[in-house]
């Protein structure tokens, strides 16, 4: 999906205003909703009548709808799963789609949840009497066992202990 280069950072709204065919639109803020939520600028340009597709992509840089679009992933990714079962798409595809949007919060924000525990950095933690216990009889602090047990050997969280690593 290619985007037209970026107009001059220094847009003056007015002048804008005035020359796109969006703002003077009387389905302006469906467009824009259109646009946050991942519709095609091609498509928009079709659906609503509009020159082209650089009209949308102007007006979105104008008004900086495109860090809203980028919050929104999950509307990309809901289109994507949605449609598996109407187009011919791989299996893969999905799983993927449907795992990455697993990893995003209510604020459409990546949330990676894995936890990767250094046991150097643990050991780093512990107090010297901690330290002078395990030396002597190998016996961990409770802290430093619960720490491990909130993962598996490979660092993924443990269903159970999900707010533990959050």
């Amino acid at each position: 999906m290619s985007m037209p280069p970026e107009p001059k950072k220094n847009i003056s709204p007015g002048r804008h205003s005035r020359n796109c065919s969006i703002c003077a639109h009387k389905y302006r803020e469906e467009i824009e909703r259109e646009f946050i939520n991942w519709t095609s600028p091609k498509v928009i340009a079709k659906t609503y009548g509009l020159r082209d597709r650089t009209a949308v992509y102007r007006h979105a840089h104008a008004f900086g709808l495109f860090p809203k679009r980028q919050r929104n992933l999950r509307a990309a990714l809901e289109k994507i799963i949605e449609q598996a079962c109407e187009v011919e798409v791989t299996s893969a595809a999905v799983v993927a789609a449907v795992q990455a949007y697993g990893k995003l919060n209510s604020q459409g924000r990546w949330v990676e949840r894995v936890e990767r525990v250094g046991i150097n950095d643990l050991f780093d933690r512990m107090s010297r009497d901690e330290l002078d216990v395990y030396a002597r009889q190998g016996t961990l602090p409770e802290w430093f066992r619960k720490t491990l047990a909130a993962t598996d050997y490979k660092g993924q969280e443990n269903e159970n202990n999900e707010e533990t690593a959050s």
